[in-house]
């Protein structure tokens, strides 16, 4: 069970423990643009372990809580949805409980734009960034930072096992009001 709330938004529900990471096709991955860091970690437990797409290891924190993942881009993005593996049979008092995600210019700018609490949470978790406002679909930040905030059964250090950023597929021809997705398409798609 998970609940999620953004600024000015009563508590909802999320869906929370899929097994197997499903997002819809108009969705591109973009944390690979991205340059990655953590607040602290544990020797061996780096934050490159958030981005390896292994399940069976995690970032670990060390130190206070909050803990943060910062996730810088060179170039102003377009985030729609934030996807996280946690799980709860496996970490126990290091599974997070509460999570706070802020975007912003940089560290001197970060805004509040969702804060989400987990309930023994195990598998994917998907956290929509889209707004009140329905036009209000994606966030466009040069950097996000996911913090977590408090841990199941009042632990300190925390685990996560995988991050995934999503924003929208953009289309491959400018001024082309179709979506064309396949080659073939896409190579008949003008005249020459």
């Amino acid at each position: 069970m998970a609940t999620e709330s953004s600024e000015g938004e009563e508590e909802g529900k999320l869906t929370v423990g899929n097994q197997v990471l499903m997002v819809e096709d108009d969705l591109r991955e973009m944390g690979k643009n991205a340059a990655w860091s953590v607040s602290s970690w544990k020797s061996g437990n780096g934050v490159s372990f958030l981005r390896d797409d292994n399940l069976d290891t995690y970032w670990q924190s060390d130190g206070a809580q909050p803990h943060s993942v910062n996730i810088q881009f060179q170039k102003k993005v377009k985030l729609q949805l934030v996807v996280l593996y946690v799980d709860f049979k496996l970490d126990e008092s290091y599974t997070p409980s509460k999570i706070s995600i802020r975007a912003g210019d940089g560290f001197h700018n970060l805004k509040d734009i969702k804060t989400v609490e987990l309930d023994k949470p195990r598998g994917w978790v998907h956290i929509s960034l889209s707004g009140n406002d329905p036009r209000e679909t994606f966030v466009n930040t040069f950097m996000l930072q996911i913090s977590v905030l408090s841990n199941h059964l009042n632990g300190r250090d925390t685990h996560v096992r995988q991050i995934k950023l999503y924003g929208p597929r953009p289309n491959p021809i400018p001024h082309q009001p179709f979506q064309f997705t396949s080659r073939k398409f896409i190579t008949y798609a003008s005249i020459r």
